[in-house]
């Protein structure tokens, strides 16, 4: 259980990748007399996402909102500020192997679909934009992974196949249908499933009034109890590097919602990770941004 001074300056071990919205604060350029940042040197800020939830090796930082929504599912001491660090929009981030023959994605009950994990956020998302937008049971599809999940407990559903294949060259060779992945393969065989994406993406972002958020900063539990000064100073210094940084608009949409900004999006993660069988049941998102609530103010 960490232990943290009563007062005064802290060092705070942190997940947080190079973004150019947070760069002043990994920099220095925005700094605080109350808080000494550690940045572990992780390749990517996913890499420390199991060390907080399986070690609690870190007191702060990056997590997927996927892997905090399991982390309270089984009890791990961590606090959600309503900070995005990272959001876009994903329709864009699921292809086929045209060369198979066209695929729509209303096409896609009953094939097999790639995707690091189950529980990535990406990939929450956009089995949500199947369902809703395009009639997709994700039930009834056959998903391909070669990764697992952040938490150790989580047992993917029955309808999850585990490899140890790449999964881009198993979307080249039609042993999957499709594929879900933030960088899609560079090969003129691929193409996009969802045409038009970005703006699909925009007119989802408009109807919803939300970016589709991937991570959010997290506090551990006996840092927010024993220094609760130290959580709202995080919090300001999170707000002044986005503000400063003035990260523009999408489709008319903050990619980096702050506050309340962040209901909708918690929400809907909160609705897709039920149906997908991510967490048995939803939380309430009062309930997630009332932990923090009182420290930030």
């Amino acid at each position: 259980m960490p232990d943290y001074p009563s007062q005064g300056p802290v060092t705070l071990k942190t997940n947080l990748g190079d973004y150019p919205a947070y760069k002043s604060l990994k920099d220095g350029t925005i700094a605080s007399d109350l808080i000494r940042f550690d940045f572990p040197a992780f390749k990517t800020p996913v890499d420390g996402f199991k060390p907080i939830v399986r070690e609690r090796a870190l007191d702060c930082g990056e997590l997927a909102i996927v892997t905090f929504l399991q982390a309270k599912v089984y009890n791990k001491p961590v606090a959600l500020l309503p900070a995005t660090l990272v959001g876009r929009f994903q329709q864009n981030c699921a292809c086929y192997n045209a060369e198979k023959g066209e695929l729509k994605p209303s096409d896609l009950n009953g094939k097999r679909i790639g995707v690091g994990s189950y529980t990535t956020t990406t990939g929450v998302w956009v089995r949500g934009v199947l369902q809703h937008d395009y009639g997709v049971d994700p039930a009834g599809v056959t998903w391909v992974v070669n990764g697992d999940a952040h938490l150790a407990e989580y047992a993917d559903p029955s309808n999850v196949e585990k490899t140890s294949k790449k999964l881009d060259q198993m979307l080249l060779d039609g042993e999957i249908d499709a594929f879900i992945t933030p960088s899609l393969p560079q090969d003129p065989r691929v193409k996009p499933l969802i045409p038009d994406a970005k703006a699909v993406g925009e007119a989802w972002g408009k109807k919803h009034g939300t970016i589709q958020i991937n991570h959010m900063f997290v506090v551990d539990q006996d840092l927010l109890k024993q220094r609760p000064d130290v959580v709202k100073e995080l919090y300001r210094l999170l707000t002044e590097a986005k503000t400063a940084a003035a990260p523009a608009l999408i489709g008319g949409v903050d990619p980096l919602p702050f506050g309340d900004d962040v209901r909708a999006g918690v929400t809907l993660m909160n609705q897709f990770a039920e149906e997908q069988k991510i967490i048995p049941q939803r939380f309430s998102t009062d309930d997630l941004l009332a932990e923090t609530a009182k420290a930030i103010g």
